[in-house]
């Protein structure tokens, strides 16, 4: 599923896509998963820049917004970042409050069990790919998923992070093997220098919110390298 960046012509639409899914999705479950939503919407709705997919706020701004405290705020956030829907772009600074940015896909993906209960037309154009505009021939094929393995925590991660991107989990998550998990800590091993300093630096939150889901004990990852 590509999503497309909620801009230009039919950027009304897909906004209202978006929020219909997370608002129908927000009913379909418990008093805990209203307020979450519903926080999430309230960001959305009053500060997120969706051109720019940031979200520019600051910690005590927030807790204005929800009508709690900033040990709530940061509670929050920290959740939202271990599902994998929101990340940060740049931290806060001196002077300068923190931006995040939401992965839409991520959203979408999660919410799709309440597509049909919208009707089959969401559903469809939900489900339907844009068709790229080029004239270059693809000659690589959908990269196939990961074999299920032992169906363990890591084939499991391995799982969640094709289905999320398997152009991304091709060329670089399907290259790292778990090594070490104890203790809420994981360690991963990269085949190369390289390969680990570039996850680690831009890819990290994702595969933690990817364990997080298959095990919620899991609170760091960190990526080290066979060299």
């Amino acid at each position: 599923m590509q999503v497309a960046k909620p801009v230009g012509r039919n950027a009304s639409a897909l906004k209202y896509d978006i929020l219909s899914a997370l608002t129908v999705y927000a009913l379909s479950g418990d008093k805990h998963r209203h307020r979450t939503i519903l926080r999430v919407m309230s960001l959305i709705t009053t500060r997120y820049n969706w051109r720019k997919n940031e979200l520019s706020i600051g910690r005590e701004e927030i807790a204005r917004i929800w009508s709690v405290d900033e040990r709530t705020v940061k509670r929050e956030m920290a959740k939202l970042r271990t599902s994998g829907w929101v990340t940060v772009k740049r931290p806060a600074a001196r002077g300068r409050v923190a931006v995040y940015e939401l992965d839409l896909k991520q959203i979408l993906l999660d919410t799709s069990e309440v597509w049909p209960t919208i009707g089959s037309d969401f559903q469809d154009r939900m489900q339907t790919d844009p068709e790229p505009k080029t004239n270059v021939i693809p000659f690589q094929s959908k990269p196939a998923p990961p074999e299920s393995g032992d169906g363990g925590i890591w084939t499991q991660v391995q799982s969640i992070l094709h289905q999320r991107d398997p152009e991304l989990w091709s060329s670089w998550f399907q290259h790292l093997s778990e090594a070490e998990r104890a203790g809420g800590n994981v360690t991963l091993v990269a085949p190369s220098r390289f390969m680990a300093d570039y996850i680690s630096q831009k890819w990290t939150a994702r595969v933690l919110a990817a364990y997080s889901r298959v095990d919620p004990s899991i609170r760091a990852v960190r990526i080290e390298s066979v060299e």
